[in-house]
């Protein structure tokens, strides 16, 4: 899996770091074991500062998505990630509820939103999970 990063985005690097390697486990580019670059390698192959990678990397841990062993190094978490939790679904409704709210005060209708989530959806899930 490559990662195509914006270095002029608004959105911050371990942000995109972050978002590039959950949606390579959503779509099964990556899978339970598979082993992730060393923090000092990916930040090297992106011309980045390894804090970056660093930070992306502790957060996806913090989340479940990879685990960090010092002699092994970096891998996505061999159990697979956990099942949404109410905690997850509370953490989901904060992040989209302003995108609706933004949304709403642009005029887009339910139907427009629900067309753009289902796009996105298929996009990302493997179709054996459709």
């Amino acid at each position: 899996m490559l990662l195509e990063i914006n270095l002029q985005a608004e959105e911050p690097i371990y942000t995109q770091i972050m978002y590039q390697i959950i949606e390579g486990i959503a779509k099964k580019e990556l899978k339970p074991g598979d082993d992730l670059p060393s923090v000092r390698s990916l930040a090297s192959d992106i011309g980045i500062n390894f804090h970056t990678v660093n930070k992306a990397y502790q957060l996806l841990k913090q989340e479940g998505y990879i685990l960090i062993h010092r002699q092994k190094g970096v891998v996505i978490h061999p159990d697979g990630v956990e099942k949404a939790s109410e905690a997850f679904y509370a953490k989901l409704r904060r992040k989209v509820r302003p995108l609706i709210a933004e949304s709403i005060c642009r005029s887009v209708t339910k139907e427009e939103w629900d067309m753009l989530c289902a796009t996105i959806y298929e996009e990302i899930a493997p179709k054996e999970e459709q």
